[in-house]
């Protein structure tokens, strides 16, 4: 009964993303990476651009800045994922245009559209150089969804401080 809770989990999150249990730990990765994909980008969209500058405090980042680094961040843990340098960088210091920015995290995902696509759980057990060491790859993603959640949280507080209701809580 233990491992049958877990293992009916995964086989649902399996089917529920129209996909065989063949891996299912990199299908259960990138269901949520999907999840946190759809949110991000919607909550970009959603904040008015005159908001883009906005810092509850002033040592946080602004709203745009927020979306400029989780670009960013997407573009280097999934080139490390798949064994490639990062195609660009610096998004979050030279884009302050809501449209460059929520550009921007499109193209990102897009790009880890690759990484979470072809990823199995074989290849996810490989090891990739990821900063100064050696880590498994699927790991690196798994990083990525963590990391995109933090910063949806943020956004998340962003929102609700200017009336929005955010992505993951319409229709409630």
């Amino acid at each position: 009964m233990r491992f049958l809770i877990p293992t009916l989990l995964l086989t649902l999150s399996a089917c529920a993303f129209g996909q065989s249990t063949d891996n299912p730990l990199s299908t259960s990765t990138k269901g949520l990476y999907t999840m946190a994909k759809g949110n991000l980008v919607k909550a970009a969209e959603k904040m008015p651009e005159e908001q883009y500058a906005y810092k509850p405090t002033p040592d946080i980042r602004s709203f745009g800045q927020l979306v400029g680094h989780v670009a960013d961040a997407n573009f280097m843990f999934c080139s490390a994922a798949l064994g490639e340098k990062a195609p660009t960088s610096g998004i979050e210091k030279s884009q302050t245009k809501k449209a460059d920015l929520v550009q921007a995290l499109q193209d990102s995902f897009k790009y880890c559209d690759k990484a979470y696509d072809t990823m199995t759980d074989a290849k996810g057990a490989a090891k990739v150089k990821f900063f100064n060491s050696e880590r498994p790859a699927l790991g690196i993603l798994d990083f990525n969804v963590v990391h995109d959640y933090e910063h949806y949280g943020n956004m998340v507080t962003y929102l609700r401080l200017k009336g929005l209701v955010p992505p993951s809580s319409e229709g409630r």
